[in-house]
């Protein structure tokens, strides 16, 4: 197996005006989710469109499935005859959310990795109302064994395939690696990345996106236990974990109850990152830059799972 540049250049640095309103907005995340994910993803498509995009093959709107949304974009390292493969899942609280974000954003993942010799499949999946539970696993599941049909053609080594979701999407990637209904047609997963995932079901309170949770998952919190995905957990899936320091509300609980979990079965922490002066958006926008601690750290988990 041939493999790209060891030591890829690294993208743009955050400026300081981004890290200032990622200060600014941080400890006030929860009072305007929506407000200020918007403003995430505003600030960093400057930043990102200098990112380098060098060495990488992007083929767009590849059908996996038989919906209109079961589309993805292939991220692909140039000169990679056998490259491991993340399928990628996007966050929208269940109900919204593309792989296209933005022009920037949630490209970055793909370029990202695929620059260092990850192939990246960038999918979109059916939303709620119209898909509830568990429809987004098993569209997770469908891309994934697209992949391993594709591999050969594309360039994947289908023994080292990933599942990696942010927000909603890691509950659905999460579910789907941890062998939740719905992902039954699902090939063998190597490991699973959960970003600010939202891996517990809950309509309390003091979550904001407690109807769009119902929207997918039905109103009767009775259930909710049973069809999240932290229910399913187990350590015989290599997991990593990475949060923000600024989340929606909850998702960091519930990121650190899969990580006590899991360490209660494996007898050790699994791999978990804190990102200090991160917020729910910037820990996966920021991809790309020059702020690579979460990046090699994923890097490095692909290398080798455990």
């Amino acid at each position: 197996m041939t493999s790209a540049s060891p030591t890829p250049p690294l993208g743009p640095d955050i400026p300081a005006s981004v890290r200032a309103l990622m200060a600014e907005v941080g400890p006030r995340w929860a009072t305007n989710v929506p407000g200020h994910v918007r403003q995430m993803i505003e600030a960093f498509g400057p930043v990102l469109e200098r990112a380098p995009k060098d060495g990488v093959t992007a083929r767009k709107n590849l059908a996996y499935g038989t919906d209109p949304r079961h589309v993805l974009d292939a991220y692909l390292p140039q000169g990679v005859s056998a490259a491991p493969v993340v399928v990628f899942v996007h966050g929208g609280a269940f109900v919204d959310g593309e792989k296209d974000r933005s022009a920037e954003v949630y490209s970055n993942v793909g370029w990202y990795l695929a620059r260092h010799g990850v192939a990246v499949l960038n999918i979109e999946y059916r939303l709620a109302p119209a898909a509830t539970y568990p429809g987004g696993t098993a569209d997770v599941a469908l891309a994934a064994q697209w992949a391993v049909n594709h591999a050969q053609e594309l360039g994947l080594d289908p023994t080292r395939l990933f599942l990696f979701g942010h927000s909603a999407g890691a509950a659905h990637a999460a579910a789907c690696a941890y062998g939740a209904p719905g992902s039954e047609l699902a090939p063998p997963i190597a490991g699973l990345i959960v970003v600010s995932g939202r891996v517990r079901a809950d309509n309390r309170p003091d979550n904001p996106n407690a109807r769009k949770v119902e929207a997918y998952y039905g109103t009767d919190a009775s259930q909710f236990e049973t069809v999240s995905a932290l229910h399913w957990a187990k350590a015989s899936m290599p997991t990593f974990i990475a949060i923000a320091e600024f989340e929606n509300p909850l998702l960091d609980i519930y990121c650190l109850e899969l990580a006590h979990k899991l360490a209660s079965q494996l007898g050790r922490a699994p791999r978990i990152v804190q990102r200090p002066g991160h917020n729910h958006t910037s820990i996966i926008a920021h991809l790309n830059t020059a702020d690579d601690v979460l990046g090699s750290a994923i890097r490095a988990f692909i290398s080798h799972p455990r």
